[in-house]
């Protein structure tokens, strides 16, 4: 597996004074995007922002970023799954001894961490180092845990309370390692930045995963009890064959479906199920309904102007959509087709609030949450 590492042998010093060094996870292939994207979010923080160019290899599935001092915002970033502040990357490491020249350089590694995360590329070749990850991870818990640089407190943090950072060992393959940390309130927390889910039995599409993630992401778990309520109602555009018209109907919400495809499965003559075979752009509800959702195929600045037309006649007051992306220039298509939605709201004098992000079970996607919420 290739690597690009930032020097060729031996590690990455600690950084300088005028130094962050960062370490994005992100889809395989968005490489370019995800380091577009955290770039102009330094920019806008501080002009002078690359010390080095990003660090990038093709479908590698992480960036590497050497900042001006800048802090980067997680949960501003689109295509990045996980952010990490980098302190150290270890090249060839001895195949009979990873142990020891890790604990060495964490010597130099400020703090003490709650939590231990060993993670991989999400890649073909990642997922085979797993059984790997899975061996040495109880033994460097345990050398931690002696040192004195883990504390894997097993009782639950208190309101208020200020959560551990976490600690991690990223293998891009057996014999490099980057020894990164992570803020608990501006990362992922999951994992390699992945929620995974369980495929339905009943829902009739793999479709339903993205909807069910997007909401996991999100909707903290007060949020899902309170705007996803029985007797709610949505509309679901672009529905066929139910995916995301499952989610929602599986919590008790009445959905009108729109679309001229068939639904499938227990969906085709469900009670709470309203299908109409008609043109998801045309439709517009005879009553402000709760929740839109939208997974059509189009382009995103037509699906974005659909949207942001459906918010300024409030037609409704939450939605989870998504973008599909060009083959070039991702990150000016949905700069401006999340403008178009911004421009038109503001226009119309509305407060709300909205997120994106690229999921995992998203593909040539991103999807977006866009909530109103009460001015002041």
């Amino acid at each position: 597996m290739k690597t690009n590492t930032p020097q060729k042998s031996g590690h990455r010093p600690t950084p300088t004074q005028n130094e962050t060094l960062w370490l994005l996870y992100c889809r395989p292939g968005f490489e370019q995007d995800c380091a577009q994207e955290a770039l102009q979010q330094a920019r806008r923080l501080r002009p002078v922002t690359v010390i080095e160019q990003p660090a990038i290899v093709p479908d590698s599935g992480y960036v590497q970023l050497t900042l001006n001092g800048q802090d980067l915002h997680y949960r501003e970033l689109i295509f990045t799954r996980q952010l990490l502040r980098l302190h150290v990357v270890l090249q060839n490491l001895p195949e009979r001894d990873r142990l020891t020249p890790i604990l060495t350089a964490l010597n130099d590694v400020q703090g003490e961490f709650g939590v231990l995360w060993l993670e991989v590329p999400d890649t073909n070749d990642g997922k085979m180092m797993t059984a790997f990850t899975r061996r040495f991870q109880p033994l460097i818990e345990e050398a931690l845990l002696a040192q004195g640089k883990l504390s894997l407190a097993s009782v639950p943090v208190a309101v208020g309370e200020q959560k551990p950072s976490r600690l991690h060992l990223f293998f891009p393959d057996k014999s490099t390692v980057f020894i990164a940390s992570s803020d608990p309130y501006n990362s992922a927390n999951a994992l390699m930045g992945i929620i995974r889910q369980s495929m339905p039995a009943e829902a009739p599409s793999r479709s339903t995963l993205k909807l069910a993630e997007a909401i996991e992401v999100f909707l903290d778990k007060s949020e899902q009890t309170r705007l996803l309520r029985t007797g709610m109602r949505a509309v679901d555009l672009g529905a066929a064959p139910g995916g995301w018209t499952w989610q929602l109907v599986k919590r008790g919400i009445r959905v009108t479906a729109v679309d001229n495809g068939p639904m499938k499965g227990v969906l085709a003559k469900h009670p709470l199920v309203e299908h109409l075979k008609q043109d998801g752009f045309k439709y517009v509800p005879p009553r402000a309904v709760d929740w839109l959702v939208c997974d059509m195929v189009e382009k995103p600045d037509k699906v974005a102007n659909l949207i942001g037309d459906w918010f300024a006649a409030e037609r409704v007051k939450h939605a989870i959509f998504n973008l599909k992306l060009p083959m070039k220039q991702r990150v000016a298509a949905l700069d401006s087709a999340l403008g178009s939605i911004r421009k038109k709201l503001d226009d119309a004098g509305l407060s709300y609030r909205l997120t994106a992000k690229q999921l995992y079970h998203d593909r040539e996607e991103i999807t977006v949450y866009l909530t109103r919420t009460k001015r002041g």
